[in-house]
């Protein structure tokens, strides 16, 4: 008689796994996947749009300004006579705005 509850309630729908399955590979790619890929797209328009005189913070948190733009790098000058070469991609934003509504409260 257990063997026979036991046998009955053993059997299983494919389909519902298939469809739990699907579901957790949507989570991820609109919880994870997406959001990172929306980031990526935004920081490569960031780098592509740096300028000489902007005043930026690496991801190290060094502030400069950008006295040279070259295909994968800028030069920072971080002192009068003190120049860094960085990646476009280590350029995390901007801080020429910041700075300017800084000085404008003194």
């Amino acid at each position: 008689m257990i063997n026979m509850i036991f046998l009955q309630s053993a059997g299983g729908s494919g389909m519902f796994n298939m469809v739990l399955f699907g579901g957790i590979l949507l989570v991820f790619y609109f919880f994870i996947i997406r959001p990172q890929a929306k980031k990526q797209k935004e920081q490569n328009r960031f780098a592509s749009s740096l300028e000489k005189g902007m005043e930026v913070a690496t991801a190290s948190g060094i502030v400069g300004k950008i006295t040279k733009v070259e295909d994968d790098f800028v030069q920072l000058q971080v002192d009068q006579k003190s120049f860094l070469r960085v990646f476009k991609s280590a350029i995390s934003k901007e801080m020429t705005e910041a700075l300017n509504k800084s000085e404008a409260k003194k």
